[in-house]
């Protein structure tokens, strides 16, 4: 009998039992009060005057109204830059032991954000929140004896400085508390390998040592690490390695789009659980079974506000325009989507964290997310966001049963007839007809999105489509950022971005 196990669970089970139900318009007050006072006698706390604004009637409307929103760049360039001259006290009291490389999915360059001991403290919060989570999954006790595999990036931080510098899960996994170090695999010593396939090849060669019971990380590269250690081992799936897997816990991207390709790789179901944890810090996480949507947590150092996902407030380089309506999480509305912006213990204040959600339940405060503000492709007027994206792609697998797990495409001028097209490239190792897909693409398109239907009668005149080895999309990250970790793949390019895909793409099958 797994004694262990059952404790565990017991314990998980009465930590749910005395949770009270939460408020989360109070908590979302409180938690913004406390930013708020914490960071009043930092640069710029002063300079936008946070001990005018917690003296106000209405501390959310006065903050509002005073500090203006910040993408990473404006942020970066106006105030986090300071850290690197040697400032300290500049958007959060001291000076943050870690910044969080993220190249995001546009740019070569990463950017460094700032990840401070209490963002440290809210993640490890997080991370208990969503473990006492799993009281409301139906998991035997010996569950909880398993090992949980973390594909992340390199533990092996970058001292620069006063401070070290990796991605997100690396600063999150070097943190990890020693009485989780025997549950937690590949390891301190593997996780220390910074190159991908390094890494990869070294989880493969130890694969049969460990008996794992949960997977963490994004879809595609955990996909391809299944598939190395499935091949490695030459088994049919993953289940013949790992027998007592039963959860994956997906984080960063929506699963759906990689669910079938996903699902190819194993022997027997698992219970798949949604994660938000960002670079900016752990926003949400899947608080029941029977759904992808996850809890917003209101309580635990970031503060939340939502900007209507409209094309009149997004520029064309995702960011938003500064007459921007934004509301609190007291008046957010079912199945609307919203621009994301978050203030937080780190010192990003109204940030723009450049995704963009919908809530699915408001009063369980159960978000989804549905795609990047980069994502939005309007060049034409056809307004598609990257959910009704991800919706067509999978009607074109279940028509015509094939696994679509990458996508890319843009609005694209062809010198033929100067007509816009979008183009898309569908990576996919199953055959199947292009004509045929472009077709039902456009068509699921047009059901799905009046203005898109609206565009195609007008300056949108047709879609065309290519399909191509998934593997390319890797290699494209490979080339332009790095393999593994928190890297995610752009959906939509604009021209000039295009052009080089297809140079890339060109390159790879002359």
């Amino acid at each position: 009998m797994a004694i262990f196990g059952s404790i565990i669970k017991s314990l998980i089970d009465i930590k749910d039992t005395f949770t009270s139900e939460n408020n989360p318009v109070e908590e979302q007050l409180e938690v913004l009060s406390i930013l708020l006072d914490k960071a009043k006698n930092t640069a710029f706390g002063k300079h936008y005057d946070f001990a005018g604004i917690l003296e106000s009637e209405d501390i959310p409307k006065a903050f509002a109204e005073t500090v203006p929103y910040f993408d990473y760049n404006k942020l970066n360039e106006q105030w986090w830059s300071k850290y690197h001259e040697g400032e300290e006290n500049v958007t959060w009291p001291g000076k943050p032991p870690y910044f969080a490389l993220s190249s995001g999915t546009t740019g070569k360059a990463s950017k460094k954000i700032p990840v401070t001991q209490d963002m440290v403290n809210a993640i490890r919060a997080a991370g208990i929140k969503q473990v006492s989570a799993l009281s409301h999954f139906d998991l035997p006790p010996d569950f909880f004896e398993k090992e949980i595999m973390m594909l992340g990036s390199s533990t092996d931080l970058v001292k620069e400085d006063d401070h070290e510098e990796g991605e997100i899960s690396g600063i999150s996994a070097s943190n990890i508390p020693g009485w989780f170090q025997g549950y937690y695999k590949p390891g301190v010593d593997i996780a220390k390998i910074d190159d991908w396939d390094e890494r990869v090849t070294a989880i493969a060669e130890n694969a049969k040592n460990w008996d794992i019971g949960a997977l963490s990380g994004i879809p595609s590269w955990m996909e391809l690490m299944l598939k190395k250690v499935i091949e490695y081992h030459k088994v049919d799936n993953i289940h013949e390695i790992w027998p007592n897997l039963q959860v994956y816990a997906s984080g960063g991207v929506a699963f759906e789009p990689y669910e079938k390709s996903f699902n190819a790789l194993l022997g027997k179901p698992v219970e798949v659980i949604d994660t938000y944890l960002a670079s900016e810090g752990f926003l949400a996480y899947q608080n029941r079974p029977g759904t992808h949507a996850m809890k917003l947590i209101t309580d635990n150092g970031i503060y939340f506000e939502f900007v209507p996902f409209k094309a009149e407030y997004i520029n064309e380089d995702g960011s938003i325009t500064d007459n921007a309506p934004v509301i609190t999480i007291a008046d957010v509305k079912k199945d609307e989507e919203y621009v994301l912006l978050i203030s937080t213990v780190s010192g990003a204040w109204r940030y723009l964290i450049g995704d963009t959600i919908k809530f699915e339940d408001v009063e369980a405060q159960e978000i989804r997310i549905t795609g990047r503000t980069k994502f939005f492709l309007n060049v034409v007027g056809s307004q598609l966001s990257v959910n009704k994206m991800n919706d067509a792609v999978q009607e074109l697998e279940k028509e015509y049963d094939i696994k679509i797990p990458e996508f890319v495409v843009a609005a694209k001028r062809f010198e033929e007839d100067n007509e816009y097209y979008h183009y898309w490239y569908l990576g996919t190792e199953d055959s199947a007809d292009n004509e045929k897909l472009a077709h039902s693409l456009d068509e699921a398109l047009k059901e799905a999105n009046k203005n898109y239907s609206v565009a195609r009668s007008k300056a949108l005149h047709g879609v065309k489509v290519k399909t191509i080895s998934p593997n390319l999309f890797h290699e494209w990250n490979a080339k332009n950022k790095k393999m593994g970790g928190q890297v995610k793949m752009e959906k939509v390019m604009n021209e000039e971005k295009f052009k080089e895909w297809e140079n890339f793409i060109a390159e790879q099958n002359p």
